[in-house]
């Protein structure tokens, strides 16, 4: 009997394997490219999802960092790759919206040249204020700055940021216009607000938790839609009367222009499926991060309205491209 029940065995093991290398994508691996360097936000998404998509892709699933020219040069290789599903890009705006409003010899169209899967996270800012600045709301901010053109000093972590941008369409859609002073990153922006050197910012929250919960820094507000599962007591801009402020570095997956219907399915099913996971959603919240509407059709929209948005901004702004 135990020589039957080993030989079944042997014949199970192999089978099992067979079927976990079978499906729509299984033949070869399937290659995450992450247009940053690793530790950053979207590497360790990626990282957290790769494993729980190998089943239902039938592929073993890498992740690939390619850093530089602010995604731009990771973006054109997945534009000229082949429209499998093997390669795919975890995309943040930065590639795509952004540099298209920033840049208008961009060598890709975001809309034209990518198949768009689904949105996957987005990562929000929030607007915090130096204590010495009189005002202890939104409204009261915004009447500050009105009040004063010109003269709040308004820090970013540098010309064309992400932060750079959240000012220049929170000016554009509030009536003020404030000193923008550009910093060499996040922290030293931080680090600015908290001396008084400039009176408000737009931070990523977990640079700014200590600081509100301390009392170090006031808080008017969330750049997104959504509150935040880890600050959920800090109304959105949207809902202090901005309509429809939505400004964050998003992330994205796309892949080369022409993906089957069946793929896109798979793919935005998949991840929708591990993005619900309790242990991704932990930690996507430890990260500052915002779960975003998973859908093709709607990731899609998200972007039309992004790249109008992004366009205004930087025209009102007077940003230029170099």
């Amino acid at each position: 009997m135990r020589i039957v029940a080993v030989a079944l065995l042997m014949l199970v093991v192999p089978c099992a394997a067979l079927a976990q290398s079978t499906g729509p994508l299984s033949g070869k691996p399937v290659r995450i490219v992450v247009p940053s360097a690793g530790g950053g936000n979207p590497d360790v998404l990626a990282r957290l999802l790769a494993p729980r998509l190998q089943s239902s892709l039938g592929a073993p699933v890498l992740v690939d960092d390619q850093p530089g020219a602010g995604g731009i040069s990771a973006a054109i290789g997945i534009t000229k790759s082949a429209p499998d599903g093997h390669m795919l890009f975890f995309g943040s705006n930065a590639a795509l919206s952004i540099a298209a409003a920033m840049n208008p010899n961009l060598p890709y169209d975001p809309l034209k040249d990518f198949t768009l899967i689904t949105a996957l996270a987005s990562v929000p800012t929030v607007l915090v204020v130096h204590p010495s600045v009189r005002a202890n709301n939104l409204h009261e901010f915004i009447a500050y700055a009105k009040a004063n053109p010109g003269k709040v000093n308004f820090g970013s972590a540098g010309i064309a940021s992400i932060h750079h941008l959240t000012l220049a369409v929170f000016e554009l859609e509030s009536g003020t216009k404030m000193l923008h002073v550009p910093y060499k990153g996040g922290t030293p922006l931080v680090a600015a607000v908290l001396a008084g050197e400039v009176q408000a910012g737009f931070s990523g929250i977990p640079n700014v938790a200590q600081a509100i919960r301390a009392g170090r820094l006031k808080v008017f507000g969330i750049s997104v839609p959504q509150r935040s599962p880890s600050m959920p007591d800090v109304p959105t801009l949207d809902e202090q009367g901005i309509k429809g402020f939505n400004v964050a570095t998003t992330i994205g997956l796309q892949t080369s222009a022409g993906l089957p219907k069946n793929l896109v399915t798979l793919l935005q099913q998949s991840m929708a499926k591990a993005l619900r996971e309790p242990e991704v959603a932990e930690r996507m919240t430890n990260l500052g991060m915002v779960l975003m509407e998973n859908g093709t059709e709607s990731y899609i929209q998200y972007m039309k309205d992004e790249l109008l948005r992004y366009a205004a901004a930087v025209k009102a702004a007077g940003i230029k491209f170099e």
